[in-house]
């Protein structure tokens, strides 16, 4: 092993030294996979072309989750044509890709941007004719939030549901955002409440996020009713949060409902912070009104 890991291909071929030790050693699977455990582990640059050389091996005993793990590997580092050619010379040596390969195929291109390619691994996963497991469909569901399709990946939540499997909270967060960063306030109320539904319990983030939504949407009175909502659910509100409500007035010019939204955190002795501080200083600077809405909300704290 000590040779292997520190081998210089200016002393010779790593295919020969190899080659050498599976001569002088008789290796078992149990010797080469401790040999790729260490490589891996190290991060070693001859992981990689080691964990090749043992798939022709005899002694390797390879199977179809060893190619898995190199087109994993493969596609996390996004060299999507050495994963193909993993994947095409696994199956020309008589290996057929199953769940687990072609799941790991669809997330590499969906890591990759090519929505087309995963949609066509995700029919021929579904070829199989075994059910899919969670990882299967979370997988074709970010492909379609990466292509910015988020209704497509709704789709395959609810088809998840019916089959009363639970995407991973990931997935539910991330199809969340999607809604939220295009200001689709339905689709990201749908999906919150989705989240609850699937036993998620929300925090200030995930609140947050919704709360965007609204005030992208140009729905201040529901992102105020959000706010409302998670603070009685025993959610502590962030300043993230206060921000954001703040932002969702001041997009509608709303400043009498930003003014008691302000005075009711100051009756709950709740401190704005940093980021609201500056949507406020932002808005009232630009109206010129600073000092009348300090003197009015002095009046209302000594009330």
């Amino acid at each position: 092993m000590r040779q292997i890991i520190c081998f210089n291909d200016k002393k010779g071929s790593l295919p020969a030294l190899l080659s050498a030790w599976v001569k002088i050693m008789k290796p078992r699977r149990k010797d080469w996979l401790s040999i790729l455990k260490e490589l891996n582990k190290m991060e070693h640059p001859l992981y990689l072309e080691v964990a090749e050389i043992a798939l022709l091996e005899e002694s390797f005993e390879a199977n179809v989750r060893d190619y898995t793990k190199i087109i994993h590997f493969y596609g996390m580092n996004n060299q999507l044509e050495e994963a193909e050619r993993t994947r095409l010379a696994m199956e020309e040596r008589g290996f057929v890709s199953d769940q687990v390969t072609l799941t790991a195929m669809i997330h590499m291109y969906s890591k990759a941007g090519n929505l087309t390619l995963a949609e066509e691994t995700f029919e021929e996963l579904k070829l199989l004719g075994q059910p899919l497991d969670r990882r299967s469909y979370g997988s074709m569901i970010m492909a379609y939030i990466r292509a910015g399709m988020p209704e497509k990946g709704e789709m395959i939540l609810r088809e998840m549901d019916a089959q009363e499997i639970r995407a991973g909270s990931e997935v539910y967060k991330a199809l969340l955002r999607a809604y939220s960063i295009v200001g689709d306030a339905d689709g990201a109320q749908r999906v919150f409440d989705a989240i609850q539904l699937a036993g998620i319990p929300p925090d200030d983030r995930t609140c947050a996020v919704l709360l965007n939504a609204y005030g992208m949407a140009g729905q201040s009175q529901n992102a105020f009713a959000t706010f409302e909502n998670m603070w009685r659910a025993g959610i502590e509100p962030s300043d993230r949060c206060v921000a954001l409500v703040l932002a969702a007035y001041e997009k509608e010019n709303k400043l009498i409902q930003a003014l008691d939204f302000l005075i009711g955190l100051e009756r709950e002795k709740l401190i704005i912070g940093k980021e609201a501080s500056e949507v406020l200083a932002e808005w009232f600077g630009r109206l010129g009104v600073v000092k009348e809405v300090e003197l009015v909300l002095r009046e209302y704290a000594a009330g």
